[in-house]
């Protein structure tokens, strides 16, 4: 009987989570005293909403499972989230509620990097510890004090380990012609350097360079454009909507080059079920990853293997436990809710997540972190470096299945 009872309490938690209700429990199940309240938004709709439904997820069970061990500091936790609609006007106003009107105790991440970096902004100015995946690297080098990434979703990162694959090929198996197309706004635009970097390195002529306003409804003329000009690298600098455009033109158009690399959508669980066969083989890149020999991944997977039928969490998912995990033990490290012995603690200490040990230099970052992915047979597959990889990268891309 007495567990039936704590299963029903659990089912009724996670219920009312999910809905984003703030539930009265009984104390004594979760830690005594008033809870602890996490605030901030999300993109539960609109543009990027694919994606902050997962980062909702991954918080959600941080929250289940640290109530089930007592809560935080021996006092419940919950969220309150609101719907920032992917608008990043909106993602400023809800942290200035969150802050001055709710008056939370703490920040949670949001996201894209646009909506993170104009609320680094305000959690600076009220002085709040903000773990995020920040706004690249020039948020950061803003030189805010209470601003963390761990890990951030650096795009000046984020191509680094393809490119160090593509570096191990032999020279005259590389492409030699790249297109490159980038969202205009500072998520796709951080992505730039490296390509730029790397593609004189590597001697790869770009013969296409141009920018996009988002949405984008239609790629053809930028595909039309990437095969006339015998591009054998695409280059997809964009979100998850654009990206799936992006390569339906490029299948319906007959365009296929060696090597096809997106920017960040190809590693939501979305792709594959938008795309099916027709995602496979693009490469992109990561900062974690379900299978990394890290602890906790491996009860991450179990779970929503359960819950979602997937094999291994998704990033976002992962994202959003990893930013918690970290406040976490800046919290319980300081075992206070000041937001300065918060912060001191965390920039003074190594903390440890499902992306493995991190400590945060005066920007607030860990050292660089990436790993290069490729969607092979409908999965986020680690192709480098060689250490972590989970299968043997598909190079060149093969045709397109009819």
């Amino acid at each position: 009987m007495k567990g039936m009872r704590m299963k029903g309490f659990s089912l009724l938690m996670t219920i009312a989570m999910l809905c984003g209700l703030m539930l009265t429990v009984p104390t004594a199940a979760i830690g005594a005293g008033k809870p602890i309240v996490i605030g901030g938004s999300l993109p539960l709709t609109g543009e990027f909403a694919e994606t902050g439904l997962w980062i909702e997820r991954g918080m959600q069970f941080w929250a289940e499972e640290i109530n089930t061990k007592g809560g935080l500091l021996g006092r419940p936790v919950e969220f309150k989230i609101y719907d920032d609609q992917s608008n990043v006007g909106k993602a400023v106003t809800f942290a200035e509620k969150a802050i001055t009107v709710d008056k939370v105790d703490l920040l949670f991440g949001g996201y894209p990097g646009t909506a993170a970096r104009a609320v680094m902004a305000v959690a600076e100015k009220h002085k709040m510890v903000y773990i995020s995946m920040g706004g690249h690297m020039k948020s950061f080098q803003q030189g805010y004090a209470y601003s963390f990434g761990a890990p951030p979703l650096m795009g000046e990162w984020w191509y680094e380990g393809f490119f160090q694959w593509l570096n191990s090929l032999p020279a005259n198996q590389r492409p030699k012609r790249a297109a490159v197309y980038t969202i205009n706004n500072p998520v796709g635009l951080s992505l730039q350097d490296c390509i730029y970097r790397w593609a004189k390195y590597l001697n790869i002529k770009i013969v296409i360079d141009e920018k996009y306003n988002s949405p984008l409804t239609d790629a053809t003329s930028m595909i039309v454009k990437a095969k006339q000009m015998n591009c054998d690298i695409l280059f997809s600098n964009g979100f998850f909507p654009d990206g799936v455009t992006t390569m339906k033109a490029a299948k319906a158009l007959g365009y296929n080059p060696k090597a096809i690399v997106q920017g960040i959508g190809s590693v939501v669980p979305a792709w594959v079920k938008e795309l099916g066969a027709d995602g496979n083989y693009v490469f992109s890149g990561t900062v974690l990853h379900g299978m990394l020999n890290y602890p906790g991944n491996d009860k991450l997977n179990a779970y929503v293997k359960k819950k979602y039928k997937l094999g291994i969490y998704p990033l976002y998912f992962g994202f959003g436990y990893a930013w918690m995990q970290t406040l976490q033990q800046g919290v319980t490290g300081a075992n206070s809710l000041d937001q300065t012995k918060i912060r001191d603690w965390l920039k003074t200490h190594k903390v440890n997540t499902i992306a493995g040990p991190m400590t945060f230099d005066k920007y607030g970052l860990p050292g660089p972190i990436n790993f290069a992915t490729q969607i092979i047979n409908g999965k986020v597959e680690l192709i480098w470096p060689k250490n972590v990889q989970t299968k043997q990268p598909v190079y060149p891309k093969p045709a397109w299945t009819k």
